[in-house]
Parts: C-alpha cells; sequence; structure tokens
C-alpha cells in the first residue's frame, strides 16, 4: 500500500538514527523516497543510512549523487549545524521536498527538581531543535517548488504528564508553532504534526517490559496495547504524501484513544455498561 508514495521524494529525518525517527526513515525508503537520516550519533546515522537499500526512483537528479540516501551528524539544538546538514542533503539531492523534525529528548522529575541546565536542553532539543528545523527547510523546499514539513511532538503536550514538566511545555509549543507555520507558508508548504501516545521504542522497552506496568497501561488504552513507531511512522508518511494535499496546521494525535478516558467517571460508568450487556 505504501510502495511508491513518495516515489522521488527527498526529505531529512531528524533523530533518525533510532526509535520513532529510524521507522519514520524506514517507511520513507519503503516508500520511494532518498532519505538523510540526520541523528547526533554518528554511528546510529550510517547504520540506518546504510540499510535503508536503494531507495525509490531518483528521476533526472541521479547524476548529483551516488547514494540513495545520506547519514548527517548534527545537534538539532545548534541553529547553525542543522542549516548546513540541511544544505548538505538538498545539494546531494538536489533539492529537498520533506523535512521530519523528530529528534527529541526528555526526563523524569519533579518540577522544581529541574536545574537550569537541565531545562534549557530539554527546550532547547524539543522546542528550539524543531524551531531551527522549519527555519531550515523554508528556503530549500520553496526551491524545490514547494513540500512538506511534518514535526513529531507528544500527547504529553496535549495531556501533561506528572514528572515531564519542561518536556510536556517544549511539545505543546511544538503544536503551536506547526499551526503557526502552517499559517505563514501556506500554499507552497504544508506544515503538520504528529503526537503519539505510548509507543514501544528501545526507551520504553525497559517500562513497557514489566508485565504490571504494561498491564496498568494498556487497560486504560481503548485498542488494549501500546503503538508500534512503524504505526506513527505511517501517518508520518501520509502527512508527507499528496494523500494529505489538503491537510495543514493539523495534530494528528496517534495513541490508540489513550487520552479519550475520564479520569473521572469512566471507570464508574464502565461497571453499568458490562452490567447492561
Amino acid at each position: 500500500m505504501i510502495q511508491g508514495l513518495l516515489a522521488g521524494r527527498r526529505a531529512v529525518v531528524t533523530g533518525g538514527g533510532s526509535g520513532i525517527g529510524r521507522a519514520i526513515a524506514e517507511r520513507f525508503a519503503e516508500a520511494g523516497a532518498r532519505v538523510a537520516v540526520l541523528d547526533t550519533d554518528e554511528t546510529f546515522a550510517n547504520e540506518v543510512a546504510a540499510s535503508l537499500g536503494p531507495g525509490g526512483s531518483a528521476g533526472p537528479t541521479a547524476e548529483r549523487s551516488e547514494k540513495r540516501h545520506l547519514a548527517l551528524v548534527a545537534d538539532v539544538g545548534d541553529g547553525d549545524a542543522v542549516r548546513l546538514s540541511f544544505c548538505q542533503a538538498a545539494d546531494a539531492f538536489g533539492g529537498l521536498d520533506i523535512v521530519v523534525n523528530n529528534a527529541g529528548a526528555g526526563a523524569v522529575k519533579a518540577l522544581h527538581r529541574y536545574s537550569d541546565d537541565e531545562w534549557e536542553r530539554l527546550v532547547r532539543v524539543n522546542l528550539s531543535g524543531v524551531f531551527h528545523g522549519i527555519r531550515a527547510a523554508v528556503d530549500l523546499l520553496r526551491a524545490a517548488g514547494g513540500g512538506s514539513i511534518v514535526n513529531v511532538a507528544s500527547l504529553s503536550g496535549i495531556r501533561p504528564t506528572r514528572g515531564e514538566g519542561p518536556y510536556s511545555a517544549a511539545k505543546a509549543g511544538v503544536i503551536a508553532l506547526t499551526a503557526t507555520a502552517a499559517l505563514e507558508y501556506g500554499p507552497e508548504i504544508r506544515v503538520n504534526c504528529v503526537s503519539p501516545g505510548v509507543i514501544e521504542t528501545p526507551l520504553t522497552c525497559p517500562l513497557l517490559r514489566d508485565p504490571a506496568v504494561r498491564e496498568r497501561i494498556e487497560r486504560r488504552i481503548p485498542l488494549k496495547r501500546a503503538g508500534t513507531a512503524g504505526e506513527v511512522a505511517n501517518v508520518v508518511a501520509f502527512l508527507a504524501s499528496d494523500l494529505a494535499a489538503y491537510v495543514t496546521g493539523t495534530n494528528l494525535v496517534v495513541d490508540g484513544g489513550s487520552i479519550l478516558p475520564s479520569a473521572q467517571t469512566d471507570d464508574l460508568l464502565a461497571r453499568f455498561v458490562q452490567s447492561a450487556d
């Protein structure tokens, strides 16, 4: 179903060395895109780029580079480094059509326990990193005749989570920044974001490996399971493709319905519904 969906497109995926970012890079390559995998870890970036295979049709720009895919190393908190990396990708591919601002970082502790340095780091990576990616992408996408930006926010940006104050605040900012960019850069550039809920990744696996913890989390999700990185990647591929040609400024929640139950009444009312059945 996804084969050919992004044929000939040229994309950058930040935080593409692992987790959701890696899944997005893999899905884009399966869909026919050429992908620049940007990560702070050079080993991860090279490994993912090398694993993506031959990619899709290069079209008239094939002579610009023998590589179907590309590994880039940069910290998204460094605006100059992001701009340089995006320009390198555009030069290698003959332009850019898609940018996915996925890179992020997290921590868990009481809000008043965060130091200034910890607050600054989380906001710099999760919010400023998206700003840097949007800013670096705009002129390159316009030069290619337009394109799509997809930002990865979080369910925590909609329903803040205990212990994730800086992260939640930054992700809420990403949702607002997405809407602003959609207003400013249409019609040439569409800008959307996704907000994943509980997704199985290398970061969440230690938590979900505990059967009691997994059961407690999943029983409150209407679909009764954690999501996969591939399922988030499918949504990102949709937003980046022509299937979403009339979609911009939206925040698409990918959470299995976990945000739906009411903490006040859901457990209580569920008993009456079940007894009526």
